[in-house]
């Protein structure tokens, strides 16, 4: 594997052969001028021009914007949440302050549990297995057409990105051609893991951990191969403690758990984030979850089950 170099910039391998860039690349906290109001949190340079990644504190939508200097504050972190503290946003944050001390599951579990469906997240963890594409495929036949595009929501890692361009590039053309409509969330650009440790110090608690780069470093390979990074964070495996967590939501980011693995044999209840993973190294998720959605086809026809977009779920989650 080509090493990362690391200088002023931030720089990582890209598919064609060649060191590619966002200049500059770092965490910049502030507000935008303009109606609506936009929390600015990451800025770069690209063609003698700033570039941010903008929120929409309303809706957490993410957009990466071309803004004029002067039409961006400069602004200190707290002072920031005393502007978004009754938004959706500011809201979501204080709630994630009082999930920071589980060792797995710290974060997002379940949202509106009015909702007559659930949250889908399926994780791209680093694997030399294929993309297992059917699922798509079958989750296109079940929701189509009583939901167009479908609301799904992918955590990836940077590692995968790297290893299966031609994989990325089918789902970006499920998106293109309407079918579905994807949250992307950092899920970190390694993903270590050493099955020779216990959880405390495994995953992004494993010493020697770099958390500025599995967060900045996997947001720039999201934004090179054309993803927009959202507001949201999966920590491998679903481990954290305290004081990642804690740093995590420094970043402006809010953490996402899930009280519905189905590998591990949770069920999913209204509200929930499942978790599945297509990345070829848990088969046993993707057929539960395939014999999940056939056993609620006519509930879907009816539209009384359906998939939500994480986003919206959590602007209405009640404190």
């Amino acid at each position: 594997m080509p090493r990362l170099l690391i200088t002023c910039s931030l720089y990582f391998w890209v598919s064609a052969g060649v060191y590619a860039q966002l200049a500059g690349y770092r965490v910049f906290f502030g507000m935008t001028n303009q109606k609506p109001q936009q929390v600015i949190l990451r800025q770069w340079h690209q063609n003698n021009r700033s570039i941010y990644l903008a929120l929409n504190p309303q809706t957490l939508e993410t957009t990466v914007e071309n803004i004029p200097a002067n039409q961006v504050q400069i602004m200190a972190w707290s002072d920031i949440m005393r502007h978004v503290n009754q938004t959706p946003y500011g809201r979501a944050l204080q709630v994630e302050q009082q999930r920071d001390t589980h060792l797995q599951d710290a974060g997002i579990e379940r949202t509106d549990t009015t909702e007559r469906g659930f949250s889908l997240t399926i994780d791209l963890c680093p694997s030399s297995k294929p993309l297992i594409r059917s699922v798509f495929e079958d989750l296109i036949k079940a929701f189509e057409p009583e939901e167009k595009p479908i609301p799904i929501t992918i955590t990836i890692t940077g590692l995968w990105m790297q290893n299966h361009a031609q994989d990325l590039a089918y789902l970006k053309s499920l998106v293109k051609r309407g079918d579905l409509a994807i949250t992307w969330v950092n899920h970190s650009f390694h993903h270590r893991y050493n099955p020779q440790l216990s959880l405390p110090i495994n995953f992004m608690l494993e010493a020697g951990t770099n958390l500025n780069d599995e967060v900045l470093l996997n947001e720039q390979a999201m934004l090179q191969r054309g993803l927009t990074p959202s507001i949201f964070f999966r920590f491998p495996g679903l481990v954290s403690d305290k004081g990642v967590f804690d740093r995590i939501l420094a970043f402006g980011l809010l953490p996402i758990g899930s009280d519905a693995w189905l590998a591990k044999n949770q069920q999913p209840k209204q509200g929930s984030l499942v978790l599945i993973h297509a990345n070829g190294n848990e088969p046993l998720g993707i057929s539960d979850f395939i014999s999940l959605i056939q056993k609620k086809s006519q509930f879907i026809r009816n539209k009384t089950w359906l998939l939500y977009d994480l986003p919206t779920s959590v602007t209405k989650e009640k404190d």
